[in-house]
């Protein structure tokens, strides 16, 4: 499947990086589209069914009168029931599988792909532009070309192209969330804007004011996205493959990066045990396209070659069970698709069968008596490095050596092999959306009647009383698949709002009086001051006396325009040489000085997650970080999103909103502002 792009290539324009391109176009009617288009429309039912089954309970638990409490009983089942059907139909969302694979595949079994987190649209024109007017004492409208570009780059990111120019689209925003973190969003008072994201794997909506969860589900969906890329290569040549080897490793280690950098992430699909396990997926993944690289160009029917292969299969088949057993784990099983479980299993029986299947051929067709020539030594220690424990009775050489042992092993193992495809088959048909797979049952089942075949060539009537159990093969591989760190998780980018001035200095952690004139005036070709630092410059070594500080210039003020020049962005040569030819009349200039922000007041935390059950990885609380004994030490729950309404954030802005009172001492200009711990500390749940 191809991704359709906007037509003409439609563009929005970045400040001064030149342009980007959007995402897809998300009307196109591809089958990525659709699933996408139909994992939003479930979310939305989803949240609506949460919300009805959240009034129900509350009704039940307010009324006394049994009537009205068994007609509230009654909805509730219904709601519980329709909640139920469309997480199934959610979780076959997560199952379907063929869209997301190459349209050329014919002979490969089909990979697991992640599907990409949906978001609600985000409106940052009101709430940047008041924040720019009440905190950088500038007018917003100025900036609403810059609001626009960030809302349309956000916009495309909800459908990235299948392709790195998606991963980069992703790493592009991913790269701005620090700056805006930067610029807009204090510690000391919340923005009232709401980041909501939905659970890809329960459709459980998670919202908050802090930008943790926007950084962490960018993140999660640009390892998403390497999962389709990969799953998308043409797995039929050397450089697909290697393509999907390294696409898999990258997903692998964007994941990596999520679980250790955000700690306590709501959601299911972001909590550690669940990454924990994805991880372990796209790793398995790599490992089975690197087995399908050695064995792309085919296998040569050799001693050494089928037992190498052997041991490679085995891995995959080892990878694949740790993968299994990290889905049964509680509470990972009770939310991963059941598809994805049986998938596991039916990879692990397959590979480890291969790996019984190759070993029984390299027994069974090179039964020629050995001769020096062959190089007996090389054969019995590959012989016995497949081997975690011989058979019983037997070493390398006496299989080796002795025809009839030789044969019952190799059937041994052929046994084991059909044992193996058998249960493979089994597990296949017990789920219905592995059903559907057409291909992946051809598969199985040539397997299953090669090793058959196999086992009825090397078969005599005499042989009816040989049980001989076959060892287990050691896994091991030459090219172990190890997650990989891409670069594009961060990419350089230029601030939307770097007008505001250098983020150093003009950033939403300090505050500072309005830009206020002052006029400057020469006193025997003397300012009166001396001006220091990079931009924006400071002034600094200000004489009291001078005409600039009886007109209000202080000590360590930042010198913001000359005249009609803003030189936010400019240095002391540079304000030097605007400030020259000042006459006697003198010259205006705007300068800020910076205040004292006080006592931080306590901030308000908004987590809403649908009303999943609280775990260890959607906890939300909050602890006095002064408090040094643990033992003593007083929690507080956060306040749930329902109770945090319009009303109370309005009411928390203006009570949030500091007074802009003047500044009249006079503070060092590198001394930095005090900040106070607050009595109790309202931490988001995303937090690095």
């Amino acid at each position: 499947m191809t991704d359709a792009i906007l037509p003409n290539q439609i563009n929005a324009r970045n400040g001064e990086n030149g342009y980007f391109k959007k995402g897809c176009n998300p009307f196109a009617q591809t089958g990525r589209s659709k699933l996408q288009n139909q994992r939003a429309g479930l979310n939305q039912q989803i949240i609506k069914q949460m919300r009805m089954r959240a009034g129900a309970e509350n009704l039940l638990r307010a009324t006394s009168n049994n009537k009205v409490r068994e007609m509230v009983g009654l909805e509730l089942s219904y709601v519980n029931s329709n909640l139920q059907l469309l997480t199934e139909e959610l979780e076959g969302l997560n199952s379907s599988v063929e869209v997301y694979q190459n349209v050329q595949e014919a002979e490969n079994i089909p990979l697991i792909p992640l599907g990409l987190k949906e978001t609600k649209d985000v409106d940052f024109s009101v709430m940047f532009k008041d924040f720019i007017l009440e905190h950088y004492s500038e007018d917003g409208a100025n900036f609403e070309e810059e609001i626009a570009d960030l809302m349309d780059l956000r916009q495309a990111c909800r459908t990235p192209n299948r392709s790195e120019a998606g991963i980069e689209l992703l790493a592009k925003y991913f790269s701005h969330l620090p700056l805006l973190e930067s610029r807009f969003f204090s510690t000391t008072r919340q923005l009232g804007i709401f980041f909501t994201w939905y659970d890809s794997f329960t459709g459980v909506p998670a919202c908050q004011q802090n930008i943790s969860l926007e950084k962490a589900s960018i993140l999660f969906n640009m390892g998403a996205l390497y999962t389709q890329i990969g799953t998308r290569c043409n797995r039929q040549t050397c450089s697909g493959l290697v393509e999907a080897i390294s696409a898999f490793q990258k997903a692998a280690g964007t994941l990596t990066h999520l679980k250790e950098t955000f700690i306590h992430t709501p959601g299911y699909d972001m909590s550690p045990a669940m990454l924990s396990m994805l991880i372990r997926m796209m790793l398995a993944q790599a490992q089975e396209c690197l087995f399908e690289k050695i064995a792309l160009p085919g296998i040569r029917n050799e001693f050494f070659s089928l037992l190498k292969m052997a041991q490679e299969a085995a891995k995959v088949g080892d990878t694949y069970e740790q993968v299994h057993q990290s889905m049964s784990q509680t509470p990972i099983k009770d939310n991963v698709p059941f598809f994805w479980s049986t998938m596991a299993q039916v990879k692990t029986n397959h590979y480890r069968s291969l790996a019984h299947y190759f070993v029984a051929t390299a027994l069974l067709d090179h039964q020629c008596k050995l001769s020096p020539s062959d190089d007996e030594d090389q054969q019995e220690k590959a012989l016995s490095q497949v081997y975690d424990s011989m058979p019983e009775g037997h070493s390398p050489l006496d299989i080796l050596k002795k025809r009839d042992e030789r044969k019952r092993i190799g059937k041994a193992h052929l046994r084991r092999a059909i044992m193996g495809h058998e249960e493979a088959l089994r597990i296949h048909s017990l789920c219905r959306n592995l059903r559907k797979l057409d291909l992946l049952h051809d598969i199985l089942q040539a397997s299953h009647k090669r090793s058959l075949g196999k086992f009825e060539e090397n078969d005599t009537e005499e042989d009816f009383t040989d049980y001989q159990e076959a060892p287990d093969i050691i896994p091991k591989t030459e090219h172990k698949a190890e997650m990989e760190m891409p670069m594009s998780t961060k990419v350089k980018v230029t601030d939307f709002f770097q007008r505001l001035g250098p983020l150093s200095v003009f950033s939403a952690k300090q505050r500072w009086t309005a830009p206020r004139p002052v006029r400057l005036c020469l006193e025997d070709r003397d300012l009166g001051f001396t001006l220091k630092g990079e931009a924006p410059v400071q002034v600094v070594s200000l004489d009291p006396l001078c005409p600039a500080a009886a007109d209000g210039l202080k000590e360590g003020d930042y010198m913001v325009a000359v005249g009609d020049t803003d030189c936010k962005w400019m240095g002391v040569s540079e304000v030097m040489r605007l400030l020259k030819d000042v006459d006697e009349e003198g010259i205006d200039i705007r300068v800020v000085s910076m205040m004292d922000s006080g006592m931080a007041l306590p901030t308000k935390s908004a987590t809403y997650c649908g009303g999943i059950p609280k775990t260890y990885s959607m906890i939300c609380l909050a602890f006095d970080e002064d408090d040094k004994n643990p033992r003593v030490r007083k929690v507080s729950k956060k306040m749930s999103f329902l109770n945090w309404g319009l009303k109370n954030r309005l009411k928390s802005a203006s009570t949030l909103s500091l007074p802009t009172a003047d500044y009249s001492g006079s503070l060092p200009w590198n001394k930095p502002c005090p900040t106070f711990p607050s009595s109790s500390s309202y931490n988001d749940s995303a937090l690095y």
